[in-house]
């Protein structure tokens, strides 16, 4: 993984940890994993964890728009945790992209989005 990207699984909870500018080589790495984490559980429950977030290349943004689509309905729930209100506002701009359920939450309420996440599995 590239030093700006994590990325922990937990069975069908994996948790993306962001920082700096996304590019289309982090996709490259990014991608099978989800995939593979799909294949073996289904849907997902996704937790994007945004700090010192850049954004995306230009390659990055089309990645970042076919990975949605093609997998409209392979996560359950998304939930981003960011530190500024343009990162709050991906969340409104992503849910056109997912069939997913999706809300921000302030980097400050990161264990609620860690709740809203299971909230459905129980």
């Amino acid at each position: 993984m590239s030093d700006n990207l994590e990325i922990v699984h937990l069975k069908d909870l994996t948790i993306v940890r962001i920082s700096g500018k996304l590019t289309a080589e982090d996709y490259e790495k990014f991608v099978p994993e989800i995939e593979k984490q799909i294949e073996e559980f289904g849907k997902l429950r996704l937790l994007v964890e945004l700090h010192d977030f850049h954004g995306w290349t230009l390659a990055a943004v089309w990645d970042d728009i076919n990975f949605d689509m093609k997998h409209w309905n392979d996560i359950k729930r998304l939930a981003i945790v960011g530190e500024s209100k343009w990162e709050a506002g991906m969340s409104v701009f992503c849910k056109p992209f997912t069939g997913a359920k999706v809300k921000y939450f302030d980097h400050t309420k990161l264990e609620d989005a860690k709740k809203w996440l299971v909230e459905e599995a129980e």
